[in-house]
């Protein structure tokens, strides 16, 4: 399986994890110019923004780890680019929140990381 595929299947696998604990999936794989986000959906009715990260083992790093500032910027940016671009969902509260699976393990990170904005820094 390349790198590709395991990607898609980890999503799939995230996807499925959270609707089971009540998140209700809007969209897979989101894309525009700024950028793509794996998961959009809702839960505790917030506008959820999801980055999944997989690891075959921790021994390179929790994966977790690999959502730094840079790629929470990017999923900020695509997030506001979604909600402009879906109005009815522009006023919903939004949260920012990471799956992480390492070899069988699945830890859903709610709230990872505040809102970020270029040199603006992050905002909670």
């Amino acid at each position: 399986m390349n790198q590709k595929e395991t990607g898609k299947k980890n999503e799939e696998i995230a996807a499925v994890y959270l609707t089971g604990k009540g998140f209700r999936l809007l969209e897979k794989n989101f894309r525009c110019r700024q950028g793509e986000v794996d998961l959009v959906g809702y839960h505790e009715n917030c506008l959820v923004f999801v980055e999944v990260k997989y690891r075959k083992t921790a021994l390179l790093g929790a994966p977790e780890e690999a959502v730094d500032y840079r790629k929470q910027l990017k999923i900020c940016a695509v997030s506001d680019y979604y909600r402009v671009s879906h109005p009815a969902e522009s006023a919903k509260q939004v949260r920012y929140d990471v799956v992480a699976i390492c070899g069988d393990e699945i830890t859903w990170y709610q709230n990872a990381f505040p809102y970020c904005r270029g040199k603006g820094g992050c905002f909670w």
